[in-house]
């Protein structure tokens, strides 16, 4: 499997499991500084290499009057704070392909959501900006046709690329988890990552917002290391019940030493 070198530090396919975590959108610049940092500490207590993660612009939210972040530029100045005062990667998701360029000037991994996974110019763009591709599998598509996204990166000349689990969508507001999909789509030849929290949303399921079952965010995870993924993507914030966007499916931050210890010593084993 080819290993993807995303900072000095974080290398995706190695021997480490790598966490990317952060607010699903971006809040504030100082609030995501200050979150970065917790989250940075933690990570560095249980030997995890970190990538910080946030959305400038949450551009598939349930309903239009819902946050939907601080849009690129703001977002992108927010984002370069983290890396700044932190010194860790970040990631943000693209939706367009004019976005990815300028995108590529902060962040270190572009991602392309799951809904736009088959977007052949959206994938393009990323992969010409030569940073790391982190492609979202589509809640419609079965491992294995993530070969002809992988190729799309690949085909442009950029061979930094991973895939990323969120779950299978088999409508009335539920997605499912197939632990298979981790296997096949390391077959790949790519690093593979479990996006827990999204995996656990329930897509329109709340009065105009996603509904979540974060009560299952530990045993899912538990799962997914043992499935064997490269890197686990969580959604924290301190206090979920007033995060802006997925509050019922983020991992409330005072929890995620204690589960990042048992993914390891899983991931060791």
């Amino acid at each position: 499997m080819t290993k993807v070198q995303i900072s000095d530090n974080v290398v995706l396919g190695g021997r480490d499991l790598v966490l990317i975590a952060g607010p699903c959108v971006i809040e504030s610049p100082t609030h995501v500084v200050e979150l970065g940092r917790a989250i940075a500490e933690i990570a560095k207590r249980v030997g995890m290499p970190y990538v910080f993660k946030a959305s400038f612009d949450k551009a598939n939210r349930t309903s239009g009057t819902s946050f939907r972040g601080p849009g690129m530029v703001e977002g992108l100045k927010a984002l370069r704070g983290v890396k700044d005062a932190l010194g860790v990667p970040v990631l943000t998701d693209i939706h367009e392909a004019a976005q990815a360029a300028s995108v590529a000037e902060v962040a270190d991994v572009l991602q392309i959501p799951a809904f736009l996974s088959r977007q052949t110019d959206l994938i393009v763009a990323a992969a010409k900006t030569g940073r790391v591709v982190n492609i979202k599998k589509g809640q419609f598509l079965a491992p294995r046709d993530m070969k002809h996204a992988v190729a799309k990166v690949t085909g442009a000349g950029n061979s930094k690329v991973c895939l990323t689990e969120r779950g299978f969508s088999f409508g009335y507001n539920n997605l499912v988890v197939d632990m298979r999909a981790f296997p096949m789509m390391r077959e790949l030849g790519v690093p593979v990552i479990y996006d827990v929290t999204h995996s656990l949303q329930l897509p329109g399921g709340g009065d105009g917002v996603t509904g979540g079952l974060a009560e299952y965010i530990a045993p899912m995870a538990r799962a997914g290391v043992a499935a064997g993924v490269d890197g686990v993507f969580l959604e924290v914030h301190e206090d979920p019940t007033k995060a802006k966007s997925d509050a019922q499916n983020a991992l409330k931050l005072d929890l995620l030493e204690p589960l990042l210890r048992q993914l390891v010593a899983i991931h060791t084993i």
